[in-house]
């Protein structure tokens, strides 16, 4: 064989293998892109299929517990959480806050229930049929929020007169316009008959006022009651005379300032007996009606508002005949600690008595 053939055969080989490996590149970029085209159709089905699971609700327990200003706890966690999810804006903090103090006497202004900020069973009922959209709430229609707001260096003007536990005092003062919505008069005893604004009180602590008349009555005890709601107009009048007879720094110990009144707040009430001539005296406290009411107000949510002893702290001479209605619970402690309720706020939510 010449060498020309040799040359001849050896390109035609060359030729036959070049074509055979293209052709197995190309059977293989063939089968690649069949393979990455099957993949996309598949992704593309599984995007058309599957759907993103919709986030759970988180689920609620309210609490069966009664919760108050100054509480710290899960369960008042739990509360905020179901108030934020009908939209009141309160910090997820488990502190029983201001705010959350208002978000609740909001709900029980709208919905007519008793009206104190504290959350009892009424308002866990109330609650659960808010959040099963049985009936609706409108974020501040009953009490819209107002902060505490500064009148000047020495006085605050609460944005919430309605609570049961708001401290009224020379330094925290009512608005003018507070006129207590729930205003009855307790099936008790007065030494005079008239009909007169002076016979009511909050329904709240009317009630509590009859419990407290029918155990004295039971216990032999002659209680009468004085002098409950009086009016922003009434407190300034009565000051007004009581500066012209004794000079305004003498009646600013044993008489409120206009708005410093705790009468306002429709929570309190003087009380009485025929032992010392149905008269607001000191020697009330001497008397077996005075003992016995100093020994059992608690049990009905009612303390001696301005104790013997603490005269620095509330800034009024003694009085064993002025009682406060502010809840069993809080009732129970300030009057077993012998302490007042200036003592008491600013022991459980330092923020009331702070702001002065």
């Amino acid at each position: 064989m010449t060498n020309n053939k040799i040359i001849h055969i050896l390109i035609i080989g060359s030729i036959l293998v070049s074509l055979t490996a293209c052709n197995l590149l190309t059977n293989s970029d063939d089968a690649a892109l069949q393979i990455n085209e099957n993949n996309q159709e598949q992704v593309t089905d599984n995007e058309e299929t599957e759907t993103t699971p919709e986030p759970e609700e988180e689920v609620i327990t309210l609490p069966t517990e009664e919760l108050q200003k100054g509480d710290q706890s899960d369960e008042v966690k739990e509360l905020q959480k179901a108030l934020a999810q009908i939209g009141y804006p309160v910090e997820l903090s488990g502190i029983y806050d201001s705010k959350t103090v208002w978000a609740v006497t909001d709900i029980q202004l709208q919905e007519e229930l008793t009206v104190t900020g504290i959350y009892g069973q009424d308002m866990k009922l109330v609650l659960e049929k808010i959040l099963a959209e049985e009936i609706k709430i409108t974020v501040g229609k009953g009490l819209p929020y107002q902060a505490d707001k500064v009148l000047d260096d020495d006085t605050v003007l609460l944005g919430n007169p309605y609570e049961a536990l708001a401290l009224v005092n020379k330094q925290h003062a009512l608005p003018e316009d507070y006129i207590p919505s729930d205003l009855v008069i307790p099936d008790v005893r007065f030494p005079f008959v008239e009909d007169v604004p002076k016979k009511q009180m909050r329904k709240v602590a009317a009630e509590a006022l009859e419990k407290l008349f029918a155990d004295a009555d039971a216990e032999g005890l002659d209680l009468f009651a004085q002098s409950g709601y009086r009016s922003y107009a009434r407190q300034d009048v009565l000051f007004a005379s009581y500066v012209s007879v004794n000079g305004e720094e003498e009646a600013n110990n044993f008489s409120a300032k206009p708005g410093e009144s705790e009468h306002q707040t429709g929570l309190s009430i003087d009380v009485t007996s025929p032992h010392v001539n149905y008269e607001l005296v000191i020697e009330f406290g001497d008397t077996e009606e005075g003992k016995w009411l100093k020994k059992h107000a608690a049990k009905y949510g009612f303390i001696i508002r301005y104790p013997e002893g603490k005269e620095d702290i509330t800034e009024y001479q003694y009085e064993p005949w002025h009682i406060r209605y502010v809840g069993v619970k809080a009732a129970t402690e300030i009057m077993n600690r012998g302490i007042t309720l200036e003592e008491y706020l600013a022991e459980i939510l330092p923020e009331q008595t702070s702001q002065n």
